[in-house]
C-alpha cells in the first residue's frame, strides 16, 4: 500500500465510529461501513432519550462481530452514590452482552469492581491537553474523547504527550457551545442536568443580547447556537496528529442522517487512508450505488470551528433548525408562484425553508415547478429578495429510501476433493478459514466448462449471508455433484467461517492503573462534576486536595459560572475589541432569565454565568 508511514504517528488501523439511537440506527450504521458504533444503554447514558434495552446492545454486538466492528456502551453521566451498584451491574451485564468499551464521564466507576472493559473517557471529562489526556492513560483509560475546540496542533502535542492512549476526534454533527461539552446552564436555568443525560438545550433558544447600559445589541438572537462540524475535508490532517478514532455525532438523529452520513465518511476516511497507508479497523466492503451528501440532511450549516484556526462564521444566530440548500433570492411572488433568479433545483413535493422579514422562519410545501417558477402551498411571508432554502429533496431521499446498501467479506473459496469425497474451503479477508466436507460419490462431469459453471455458480451464491466469493479454485478434472450437496457444503462452510470470525473478534481489556498518577489541578470546583464519594476519593488519592460537589448536588447560586466557551459572542457580533477588559454581555431569554457573559480577551474566552 502506497502512502508514507511517518505519517502514521499512532497506529496502521483507523476507525469510522457512529451513532446509533436505536438498534436499527446500529444496524444501518453497520451496513454502511461504520467500523464501530457507540450506543447509550438503558441508564446513564448522556442521552437519556436514547436509552436501549441490553438485548438490542447484544444483537448489535453480535452483528458487529461478523465485521469485526466494535460496540461502545455510553454510560456517560455522573452518579449519585445511591446509582453506583446499579450502575456497576449495568456494566456487568454490558460485558456479557458483548460490548467492547464503556464511554463514562464520573471517575467514581474506577473505584468500582468492573469487568476487565475497556474505558473511553468521554470529552466532558475536559479533554483538553496534553496533562489532561496524560492522566486519562495513566489512570487506565486507553481511549481519550478530544475536546471538540482544539486545533490540529494542539491535537499534536496531546498526541506527543501520551502517546499509549487512543485519540477519538469529532469530525461531523452538533456542536455543544460550551468547552469540552461541559455546561451546567440547561441545570441552572431548569433543573434538567445535561451531565445527568437531561439537556434542554437552552443555548438554542432565542436571547436578547444587551449591553452593560441595557442597551439592545440584537433582539430574537441565538447568541449561543453554532452551526455543525464538518471535518471530511480534513481527515488526512487528523490521522498526522495522532487521532485514530473519527466520530460522528447524532445519537438522537434519525435513519436517514445515519445512513447518508456513514456513507459519506466511509468514502471520506477510506480516501485519506489511501494517501496515508493506512488500513480501516474493520472488515469488508460497501457495494451502493447511491451519493450521499451531508448537506440532504439535518444541519445547521457547516463550520470547521477551530481545527485550522478560529473559523470566520461558525455561529447560526438566525435559527438553531436545519435550513437545508440555498436555492437564491425570490424575484417575484404572486398568488402562490414564486420566481427565481435561475432554474430552481426542485421537484413537487421538496421541503423550502424561508426567513419572514420580521426573522421568523417559517417552511412551505412544493406543489408544482416550472423553470424558474415554483408553485408553493404557503406563500405567506415570502416577497422579493425573500431567499429560499431546500430542506426535503424528496427525490433524493427516496432514493435513499430505495438503495440497496450491503456490506459484504470478501473470500477467497477453494474445493477440494478427499478420499471420501469434497471439502470446501473459505478464506476472508483476515485469514480466517474455515472447511465444510461432504461424503459423496464423485462422477466426471460430461463436459468440463459447464461443470465449472454449475460448480462456481452454486457454490458463490452467498446470498442472505455477508459473504462474497472473490476467488474460486476448483479441481482441475471438475467433477458432477448433486446441487443439492453444493449447496448443502456452501452453507455449512459459510456457517462455520462466520463462526470463526465471531471467536476470532478482538476484545480489548482495561488497562491497569497507575498508583502514582497525579491528576493535573489540585483544586477541583463545581465543574468538574464530582457528584458521588468514590469519585472524590479517587481524585483524592490521585493528589487533588480540594473537591467541591458538582452542581447537581444542589441548587445553583446566582453568579456561577455555568460555561466556559472558545466561542465568542463578541467576535460573532463584530465587537471584538482585540484585547485588554472588556464590559460584560447580557443575554435574556424568553421568560426572563439573565445569563452575564464575560470575556478574558488575553486567553480569547467567553464564561457564562447566571445573572
Amino acid at each position: 500500500m502506497s502512502g508514507n508511514p511517518q505519517r502514521l504517528k499512532r497506529a496502521d488501523r483507523f476507525e469510522l465510529l457512529a451513532p446509533a439511537k436505536n438498534l436499527a440506527c446500529g444496524l444501518a450504521a453497520l451496513e454502511c461501513g461504520a467500523d464501530a458504533v457507540y450506543i447509550g444503554a438503558e441508564r446513564f447514558g448522556a442521552r437519556r432519550a436514547a436509552g436501549n434495552p441490553r438485548c438490542d446492545i447484544a444483537k448489535l454486538a453480535a452483528r458487529a462481530r461478523v465485521f469485526h466492528a466494535k460496540v461502545y456502551a455510553a454510560l456517560n453521566t455522573l452518579l449519585r452514590d445511591e446509582e453506583l451498584e446499579a450502575a456497576r451491574r449495568l456494566v456487568v451485564g454490558l460485558h456479557e452482552d458483548g460490548v467492547d468499551g464503556l464511554i463514562i464521564q464520573d471517575f467514581g466507576l474506577l473505584e468500582l469492581d468492573l469487568p476487565p472493559l475497556p474505558l473511553i473517557a468521554s470529552t466532558q471529562m475536559h479533554n483538553d491537553s496534553p496533562a489532561r489526556v496524560r492522566f486519562l492513560q495513566d489512570a487506565g483509560f486507553s481511549r481519550a474523547i478530544l475536546a471538540r475546540e482544539l486545533t490540529q496542533g494542539e491535537i499534536g502535542a496531546i498526541s506527543s504527550a501520551a502517546p499509549d492512549i487512543e485519540l477519538e476526534s469529532f469530525v461531523h454533527g452538533a456542536l455543544c457551545v460550551s468547552y469540552s461539552g461541559r455546561c451546567a446552564l440547561s441545570y441552572a436555568l431548569g433543573g434538567r442536568s445535561a451531565n445527568r443525560g437531561e439537556c434542554a438545550q437552552p443555548c438554542r433558544k432565542p436571547y436578547t443580547v444587551r449591553g452593560a447600559g441595557g442597551r439592545v445589541l440584537a433582539a430574537g438572537c441565538h447568541a449561543l447556537c453554532l452551526k455543525d462540524l464538518s471535518l471530511a475535508g480534513d481527515l488526512e490532517g487528523l490521522i498526522a496528529s495522532g487521532v485514530t478514532s473519527f466520530k460522528i455525532e447524532g445519537r438522537l438523529k434519525d435513519l436517514d442522517y445515519v445512513r447518508n452520513t456513514v456513507l459519506y465518511y466511509r468514502r471520506a476516511l477510506d480516501a485519506a487512508l489511501g494517501k496515508v497507508g493506512g488500513r480501516k479497523a474493520s472488515s469488508g466492503q460497501v457495494e451502493s450505488g447511491f451519493s450521499p451528501d451531508p448537506a440532504k440532511t439535518f444541519n445547521r450549516g457547516f463550520t470547521t470551528y477551530f481545527l485550522k484556526g478560529r473559523a470566520v462564521g461558525m455561529h447560526a444566530h438566525a435559527a438553531p433548525k436545519d435550513l437545508g440548500e440555498p436555492l437564491g433570492a425570490v424575484r417575484s411572488a404572486r398568488a402562490g408562484w414564486l420566481e427565481l433568479d435561475a432554474a430552481a433545483p426542485v421537484h413537487p413535493g421538496d421541503g423550502l425553508a424561508f426567513f419572514t422579514k420580521d426573522g421568523e422562519l417559517r417552511g412551505t410545501p412544493v406543489n408544482a415547478v416550472e423553470g424558474r417558477r415554483l408553485r408553493v402551498q404557503d406563500a405567506r411571508g415570502i416577497a422579493p429578495g425573500t431567499e429560499l432554502f431546500r430542506n426535503r429533496d424528496r427525490l433524493w431521499r427516496k432514493a435513499l429510501e430505495a438503495a440497496r446498501i450491503e456490506r459484504k467479506i470478501p473470500v477467497a473459496l477453494e474445493l477440494r476433493t478427499t478420499r471420501t469425497g469434497l471439502e470446501l474451503r473459505l478464506e476472508d479477508e483476515d485469514g480466517v478459514f474455515a472447511a465444510a466436507r461432504a461424503d459423496c460419490a464423485r462422477e466426471a462431469a460430461k463436459g468440463a466448462a459447464r461443470g465449472r459453471q454449475t460448480l462456481e455458480r452454486q457454490l458463490t451464491r452467498f446470498g442472505g449471508t455477508p459473504l462474497l466469493a472473490v476467488r474460486t479454485a476448483l479441481p482441475p478434472a471438475p467433477p458432477f455433484v448433486p446441487v443439492a450437496v453444493l449447496n448443502r457444503l456452501r452453507r455449512e462452510a459459510a456457517a462455520a467461517l462466520l463462526a470463526a470470525r465471531c471467536a476470532a473478534h478482538p476484545r480489548g481489556r482495561r488497562r491497569a492503573v497507575d498508583p502514582a498518577a497525579a491528576y493535573p489541578e489540585k483544586t477541583l470546583g463545581p465543574e468538574a462534576g464530582v457528584l458521588n464519594a468514590l469519585a472524590e476519593r479517587f481524585l483524592r488519592r490521585h493528589g487533588v486536595k480540594s473537591v467541591e460537589r458538582a452542581f447537581e448536588s444542589g441548587p445553583v447560586r446566582k453568579g456561577e459560572r455555568l460555561m466556559a466557551c472558545r466561542y465568542c459572542l463578541r467576535r460573532a457580533l463584530g465587537s471584538c475589541q482585540g484585547g485588554g477588559p472588556v464590559e460584560p454581555l447580557f443575554l435574556e431569554d424568553e421568560d426572563g432569565r439573565a445569563l452575564r457573559l464575560e470575556f478574558d480577551c488575553s486567553a480569547c474566552r467567553m464564561y457564562v454565568h447566571l445573572a
